[in-house]
């Protein structure tokens, strides 16, 4: 209607308006105020017409049976007022509407608290995963990993521990591998030591009479002696707790067999050149894997090449070679010494036919078995022990093969006693 009257005012074309607006409710029909059109069907009075022409804004007013809204339009110096009547009927209809919009927003409500919930959950369970591994780590379990889930942040954060705890395993390996190649180092100058002590004269004072001065100097020789044993036992427990924290703690690792002993070979050249002992190094010349740590085969070398230097005597040749055939890595340690008589024996833990703990060859055979492999005893060629150490080869599958064979010496004549067998004792 507003429309309809800015473009004309004449009274046929406003009735037209007013009919077409209607519709088929006359009940609906539109009552155009002030522009001398039929003005009997309105049920708007004078002061409200009025106001509306007056404040020039739409006006709604209560009227019995429902409301009026009062438009007015301003044509030039007139103001006409367009009257429409909505019955109560029509303004009820909209509260059904009203209700079902109020149904969608609880609904939306609802499934954004449901949505909120999962999300805080998750947030929820990442945290709890994360301080519950912080706390393992804190205990001392590094193998702890988490699962980074959770908000964007909190996998970050996941991502960021999990690679703390891996540099923690990294660190402490090192922090291992250090302390166990200083305990090694610790074996040459030990060996030397106890050898010179071993060269004094007796520390019996039980037998015979000396003079206050000796029974001083004989006191002195034993503490030396019992001190240096000591000593040796401690380097050996450090080797042994340190083998065993980088055994649980580190992944299965791999070492250069060849540099291995050519490094050990290195400090126990010094001590064979003190004591006159003719030694060689064979076939450690090529790069050979061998699926165990570098920490703990240098110990398993130092424990075997060490049993040389104390049960033989000063000036005895020895021999380490190293081979790689069928499947396998094959260390010999050779010796020109009186043999082991019972080799059955001195490869069970704790005995020894020396008097010693055994230690040396345990920790020969526990590395052995770590690579899939094993430790023997036999006769050397040079008239001593032979100790061979097999280690799978980690580029090849293993298969049953004659050990002679791998270290390159020449076969055996038919009437030497095999490994196991009591060997008579040189003269």
């Amino acid at each position: 209607m507003t429309g309809a009257l800015a473009v004309s005012t004449d009274t046929a074309a406003v009735e037209r308006a007013v009919a077409a607006a209607a519709g088929d409710d006359p009940a609906l029909r539109p009552v155009v105020h002030g522009i001398g059109a039929d003005e009997s069907a309105g049920r708007a009075d004078a002061a409200a017409l009025a106001d509306a022409a007056a404040q020039r804004r739409s006006v709604v007013t209560e009227v019995d049976g429902g409301v009026l809204r009062l438009d007015p339009v301003v044509l030039g110096e007139r103001v006409a007022v367009v009257e429409v009547f909505v019955p109560d009927e029509a303004l009820d209809e909209g509260g059904g509407r009203w209700l079902l919009l109020l149904g969608i927003a609880l609904a939306l409500v609802g499934a954004a608290v449901v949505v909120v919930d999962r999300v805080a959950a998750r947030a929820v369970d990442a945290t709890g995963d994360l301080v519950k591994a912080a706390l393992a780590v804190g205990d001392g379990e590094l193998g702890v990993r988490v699962e980074p889930t959770g908000p964007r942040e909190l996998a970050e954060a996941g991502h960021a521990f999990n690679r703390m705890t891996e540099r923690l395993v990294a660190l402490r390996a090192d922090e291992h591998e250090l302390v166990a190649d200083l305990s090694h180092r610790l074996r040459t100058p030990l060996t030397a030591l106890r050898l010179d002590a071993e060269a004094l004269e007796s520390d019996d004072t039980s037998i015979g009479t000396f003079s206050e001065a000796e029974l001083d100097r004989r006191r002195g020789i034993r503490r030396i002696r019992q001190a240096i044993v000591t000593l040796e036992g401690e380097v050996d427990q450090l080797i042994k707790t340190t083998r065993k924290a980088v055994s649980q703690e580190s992944a299965p690792a791999s070492c250069d067999v060849s540099e291995v002993v050519r490094d050990r070979m290195v400090f126990w050249s010094a001590l064979a050149g003190d004591q006159n002992r003719p030694h060689r190094v064979v076939g450690a010349q090529l790069r050979i894997p061998a699926p165990v740590p570098r920490a703990e085969l240098a110990a398993a070398l130092d424990a075997v090449i060490g049993n040389v230097f104390r049960y033989t005597p000063q000036g005895t040749a020895f021999e380490v070679a190293v081979s790689r055939r069928d499947g396998w890595v094959a260390i010999r340690i050779d010796d020109a010494g009186p043999g082991i008589p019972n080799p059955d024996r001195a490869l069970r833990r704790g005995e020894s036919d020396q008097g010693s703990t055994g230690l040396g060859l345990d920790i020969a055979k526990r590395v052995a078995l770590q690579a899939n492999g094993s430790v023997s005893i036999d006769r050397a060629r040079l008239g001593g022990a032979s100790v061979v150490m097999l280690l799978a080869d980690p580029d090849a599958a293993p298969r049953p093969v004659n050990r002679f064979g791998l270290v390159g010496r020449m076969a055996r004549d038919a009437r030497e006693p095999r490994a196991g067998r009591r060997w008579p004792r040189p003269r």
